[in-house]
C-alpha cells in the first residue's frame, strides 16, 4: 500500500495480531474511506483490537496498517494528534480532578487565553458548564462519558475511534452520545453492540473469530449478523 493512495483512508493489509500466543486478528485486509464506519460482532471477535490498531494502542504482529497515510506504530505521535480515541469506560480516560481541568489538559501546549475560551465553549456545548469545577468522580455515568468524548472532540481530530462508548449508559444517554458522534464532520470508526446505532452509519464491518466476514451497506451486514448470531 502506498501512503499517497491511502491519504484520508484507513487501510489494513494482511494484518494479524497475536496476544499471549493467541490469534486475536487473522489476515485482515481492508480499505475504508466512508465517513461513518460501524464495527460489529460478538464479544471476542476482534472488534476492539481492530480499533486499537488505528492509533497504535495495539501493534500488528504481521501486516501493514495505514491511517490517513500514516503508520500508527512508526508515526505514533503524529497519528495521535489526528486520531481521537474514546473508551467504553470514561473512568479510564478522565485524568484530571475536574471537567474544566480535564478539557484543558487536552489542549496543553496552546496559549492560555485560547485554552480558557475553548474549554468554556466545550463545557457549554456538551451540557457540562454547571459542573466545570465539580469533582469529576461526582458526575453521572452519562456526564462522564460526555466529558470523555468532549476531551477528544476539543482537539478537532480528523478521525474519532469510539470503542463501545454507549455500553455503560442508559437509553437516554446512549442516544445523546450516539447522536453526537454521528454528527461530527470527522471520520468515525464506531465499535458497537447497538445495531440501531450501527444502522445509521455509512458502512458496517462484521468481525467473527478475528476475521472480517462482512463489509458493506449497513442493513445487509446487520441482517447477516442477526442471522448468524441467532
Amino acid at each position: 500500500m502506498s501512503p499517497d493512495t491511502l491519504l484520508g483512508t484507513i487501510g489494513l493489509e494482511n494484518v494479524s495480531v497475536r496476544i499471549d500466543g493467541r490469534a486475536v486478528l487473522s489476515d485482515v485486509t481492508l480499505e475504508l474511506a466512508a465517513r461513518r464506519i460501524a464495527v460489529i460482532g460478538a464479544n471476542g471477535s476482534g472488534k476492539s483490537t481492530f480499533a486499537r490498531l488505528l492509533n497504535g494502542l495495539v501493534a500488528p504482529s504481521s501486516g501493514k496498517v495505514l491511517v490517513h497515510g500514516m503508520d500508527p506504530v512508526q508515526e505514533r505521535r503524529q497519528v495521535r494528534r489526528r486520531v481521537g480515541f474514546v473508551f467504553s469506560n470514561p473512568d479510564a480516560q478522565i485524568l484530571m480532578p475536574t471537567p474544566a481541568e480535564d478539557l484543558a489538559l487536552s489542549l496543553r501546549g496552546r496559549e492560555g487565553g485560547e485554552i480558557a475560551d475553548r474549554v468554556r465553549e466545550a463545557l457549554h456545548a456538551h451540557g457540562l458548564a454547571e459542573h466545570a469545577d465539580a469533582p469529576a468522580f461526582s458526575l453521572s455515568g452519562g456526564q462522564k462519558q460526555m466529558l470523555a468524548l468532549a476531551s477528544v472532540l476539543i482537539t478537532e481530530p480528523e478521525l474519532v475511534v469510539a470503542d463501545e462508548p454507549t455500553t455503560l449508559l442508559d437509553l437516554r444517554n446512549s442516544r445523546r452520545i450516539g447522536d453526537l458522534l454521528l454528527s461530527q464532520s470527522a471520520q468515525l470508526v464506531l465499535v458497537t453492540h447497538d445495531l440501531d446505532l450501527a444502522a445509521r452509519c455509512d458502512t458496517v464491518i462484521l468481525f467473527d473469530e478475528g476475521r472480517v466476514v462482512g463489509l458493506g451497506e449497513p442493513a445487509a451486514i446487520i441482517e447477516t449478523y442477526r442471522w448468524t448470531a441467532g
